[in-house]
């Protein structure tokens, strides 16, 4: 798909004079050179944008009507040199009918006319007194501006890209949107030409209603509502440009404003597809749907401008983004103790055995395990941490893992490996000297050993601490930390593993437990199973072997939740991590996780039990399969 499925869309709020429809078409043609100047490929005005919203019974008069359709004409003609898709709002009168309306031009062309459903005719409103309802037209096509154009509800434009349609304000607020039947029906975006007034608590709601609509339909919505220069002789329009995606508001203007705004962003069409194709409940709602017969596709062809990317793309997409923070936080942290708590009362299992190693992962876990306690009303002594110092253990986890378990209640152990590896080396006949995978794969299985046995003696739960970054790279020992009772952390990226200690560290109200977090997030990641270096410190650094786990989860997200290419993900990298990797980086750790994600799956195919948190799991049972014997082959060749 061309410039990766995005379809750069604007919607436009320009300043408007009652019933001045030269005036009008000027502004408009003004903000469609702008537009077209920014690479915009179809920009949208606000509702009867060519005479002004509040009209009222000038609408009853022939002369205005005349010249809207005059003003239109010129418009299109002064415009007619430009390949950008516009739609503006005005009045059209036919078979002795007046109906509110959007018109769609390109290139000196109308490519078609969508009136009005939803006509309001309560309070403030009384449309029904000059319009018409689309429901009641009985042609589909009439004739506008010299030219013979499709007219109808359900307007489908089509290009090879993108297939987009209209809906017009109140359509919005019916039980069943036009745009809802669109959707279905292949529309990607749906452009609302509006003139919403303004009430106390209305803008709220109206943001509502643009991203569940957008969600429901995962469809992108572009809104524009009338402006400064409405009448305000009983009412206020302050003007509303919003831009939204699949339940997501990706732009938005400032209302009140006194000056015209043009707003603009980038609908990422294949993002929607993907979602259709994937989301079973869409599909059954068009297999559910009555037949509708009057759904009318029209070709158009989509300007093809250089991609210049201005929606910002979050270089941590698995992190809370939202102003409810906070409330994420404890929803994340929640699901893992409820899962926890729930397994534990299944078996009625009351001890949980873990490994901490002072690390984060093992953090997290002990923080799930000490709030699981609380909610069942147990005690944190049931909690059973293990230490299990090895080669590479260093003073600086060893002692935090020491203190983060004396501080949150729980029974310390402490078991070396050290001696039990040295009598497994000689047992294979391994020298002692080679630090290979068989070296490091020997200390992890050997605590796994411990913890399983350990859970035998004390009637307890082994309970996994590997995260979902671990997961997808394989970086994790096969049957060693691969392996648990039960993983709390298996769908927590790293990224998130991280954030969520740092929550916790910060509402923390014990200074020892805080001070040992806020340690344990300043500590490089490691398994620690290489000696350490001349001054004890961690010689073993997970990112400077497998790569930067922010890049490795950007690549995650992007691959498993919308199914890119790796094309793609690296332009999203690319933006995401501007500041912070070159082209080159980015490039070889996108590789490096392709390489590993799709050759490491036979340890996903045998992954303990866990939660789901987020929208990505790699569980075997849930939201992947895949077979442990595909060839990475094709996603590399696609990166050279």
């Amino acid at each position: 798909m061309k410039n990766f499925g995005f379809i750069k869309v604007a919607a436009s709020v320009p300043l408007v004079k009652i019933a001045n429809c030269t005036a009008n078409a000027l502004a408009a043609e003004q903000q469609i050179k702008q537009a077209n100047k920014k690479g915009v490929q179809i920009v949208g005005f606000p509702e009867l944008s060519m005479t002004g919203y509040t009209c009222a019974d000038l609408f009853y008069n022939q002369l205005l009507i005349e010249q809207a359709e005059n003003s239109l004409a010129k418009l299109i003609k002064n415009t007619s040199h430009l390949d950008i898709i516009a739609i503006v709002g005005l009045p059209i009168r036919t078979e002795n009918q007046l109906f509110n309306c959007a018109v769609i031009f390109q290139k000196g062309k109308i490519l078609g006319v969508v009136p009005k459903k939803y006509l309001p005719n309560s309070n403030e409103f009384y449309e029904k007194r000059w319009f018409t309802s689309a429901s009641n037209i009985t042609t589909n096509e009439l004739l506008l501006c010299g030219q013979k154009v499709p007219f109808g509800e359900h307007l489908l434009f089509k290009s090879e890209d993108v297939t987009f349609s209209i809906e017009i304000c109140e359509d919005l607020w019916g039980p069943v949107p036009p745009s809802s039947v669109d959707a279905l029906s292949g529309s990607h975006i749906i452009f609302n030409l509006s003139a919403s007034n303004e009430l106390v608590g209305k803008n709220s709601y109206l943001h509502d209603l643009i991203k569940q609509q957008s969600a429901r339909c995962l469809a992108g919505y572009v809104y524009a509502s009338a402006g400064f220069g409405e009448s305000s002789t009983d009412l206020l329009f302050a003007g509303n440009a919003i831009i939204a995606e699949n339940g997501v508001i990706l732009a938005k203007n400032e209302r009140f404003s006194l000056q015209e705004q043009l707003i603009i962003s980038e609908i990422d069409v294949e993002r929607l597809q993907h979602d259709r194709l994937k989301n079973s409940a869409f599909t059954r709602g068009l297999a559910q749907t009555e037949v509708i017969t009057d759904v009318t596709s029209i070709p158009f062809e989509l300007p093809q401008n250089t991609l210049d990317l201005t929606r910002f793309i979050y270089a941590t997409p698995f992190i809370p983004t939202d102003e409810r923070m906070s409330e994420s936080c404890e929803e994340i942290l929640n699901i893992q103790v409820n899962a926890l708590a729930t397994r534990l009362h299944h078996t009625k299992i009351t001890n949980m055995v873990l490994g901490i190693s002072g690390g984060l992962d093992s953090t997290l876990a002990l923080l799930v395990c000490a709030r699981t306690c609380d909610k069942l009303g147990l005690p944190r002594k049931n909690i059973i941490g293990i230490t299990m110092p090895g080669f590479g253990t260093t003073d600086r986890t060893y002692h935090n893992a020491k203190q983060l378990m004396s501080s949150l209640g729980a029974t310390l152990r402490e078991i070396s490996i050290k001696e039990a590896c040295d009598q497994h080396f000689k047992d294979i006949e391994h020298d002692p000297t080679l630090h290979n995978a068989t070296y490091e794969n020997t200390q992890a299985r050997e605590r796994t050993q411990i913890l399983m046995d350990v859970a035998n003696q004390c009637n307890g739960l082994v309970i996994g601490t590997g995260d979902l970054s671990e997961l997808a790279l394989g970086w994790t020992t096969y049957n060693g930390d691969h392996m648990s009772m039960y993983a709390v952390n298996s769908s927590i990226p790293k990224t998130l593993v991280r954030y969520l200690v740092h929550y916790a560290a910060h509402n923390e109200t014990n200074k020892q437990t805080q001070a040992t977090l806020l340690d344990i997030l300043d500590t490089p990641v490691s398994p620690e199973l290489l000696p350490a270096d001349q001054n004890g410190m961690i010689s073993q650094k997970t990112e400077d072997l497998v790569g930067p786990y922010e890049l490795h989860d950007f690549f995650l997200y992007y691959m498993l939740r919308y199914g890119f290419a790796p094309t793609k993900i690296f332009y999203l990298a690319t933006k995401a991590f501007i500041q912070t990797y070159d082209e080159t980086t980015i490039k070889k750790w996108l590789k490096v996780f392709f390489k590993r994600f799709v050759t490491q799956q036979f340890k996903r195919s045998c992954m303990p039990d866990g939660p789901k948190v987020g929208n990505i799991n790699l569980s075997p049972r849930g939201d992947w399969r895949m077979p442990s014997d595909a060839s990475p082959e094709l996603w590399l060749n696609s990166l050279n």
